[in-house]
């Protein structure tokens, strides 16, 4: 199998992954990852969330914004159900409640508005950071790899898997310092293979990318890793907002920093941005972040 597609696999598996089937009104089911272990990846319920929500919407309406708070650990060994509730709906807007449960039990709550387009007056003030370009850089699986090598098994091999968002990162990923640092990163991010012209399928597959490289940013000031097992993390509520229109499967930076660590819990921020320097989403995380004892 050519190199090709292999990314083209991955991002079929993926497209695959973050649709969602109709088992009742306003009601969907997830699929879990066919090579799944573990918890199930936050990003995922984002954009599968979304992605129900889209089906109660009219076409001319797409997302602007939306705002998760996880409530529970998420297994990849079950299917995740979707609820959908509708509301409102006005001449401009539409906003959904999404839950979404395991086993009865839920494990996420989101809210997402909807916008018909319209014009208006626009400025953007964050210009597109100075750093190296993309080509520049080292594609992060080399990082993984090398990092690798010091894991134990399984650890090892999760690590390794082929995944459909490829990121280089500008100062090297959160997870392989190990002294203190600026608690700001710079990573550029793609899918692995084109993917179709649907926005709606651009904007799940950014909500699904979104979660990643963003916690780490608050560990970054401390020097800790998870991939080290100092650390113990997990995400408590995601929030996105949709800027511009862009295509998930050319180059976007994200650019994050995280403002405030303390009490166990770390925020951090993030904007992202089109090659041409168009802010096309704003980002925003807080988790908990505990050093390991």
């Amino acid at each position: 199998m050519t190199d090709q597609s292999t990314n083209e696999d991955l991002i079929s598996d993926l497209l695959t992954l973050l649709d969602v089937t109709p088992t009742g009104e306003d009601r969907y089911e997830g699929r879990r990852r066919k090579d799944g272990v573990g918890r199930v990846f936050g990003g995922q319920v984002i954009a599968q969330g979304l992605v129900a929500a889209e089906r109660s919407v009219e076409d001319d309406r797409a997302v602007h914004s939306l705002h998760a708070y996880f409530l529970r650990g998420g297994s990849e060994d079950h299917t995740v159900d979707y609820t959908v509730d509708r509301q409102f709906d006005g001449r401009s807007f539409s906003n959904r409640r999404i839950v979404a449960a395991q086993e009865g039990r839920p494990i996420l709550n989101m809210a997402a508005s909807f916008q018909r387009y319209e014009k208006g007056l626009e400025h953007q003030v964050d210009k597109l950071p100075d750093v190296p370009g993309p080509e520049e850089l080292t594609p992060m699986m080399e990082e993984r790899e090398a990092l690798a090598a010091t894991m134990p098994e399984p650890a090892r091999t999760i690590f390794l898997q082929p995944r459909p968002i490829e990121m280089r990162s500008v100062e090297g990923a959160h997870w392989s310092h190990k002294e203190p640092a600026p608690p700001r990163s710079h990573s550029w991010m793609r899918a692995v293979a084109p993917l179709p012209d649907d926005p709606r399928i651009h904007r799940a597959v950014l909500a699904y990318a979104s979660d990643m490289m963003l916690l780490g940013t608050s560990m970054l000031a401390h020097g800790l890793s998870w991939a080290r097992n100092e650390i113990v993390g997990a995400s408590l509520d995601h929030a996105v907002w949709f800027h511009a229109p862009f295509r998930a499967d050319e180059w976007l930076l994200y650019a994050t920093d995280s403002p405030w660590t303390a009490g166990g819990r770390g925020f951090n921020r993030g904007r992202i941005f089109s090659a041409d320097g168009r802010l096309v989403a704003s980002v925003a995380q807080e988790g908990v972040v505990r050093k390991r004892s």
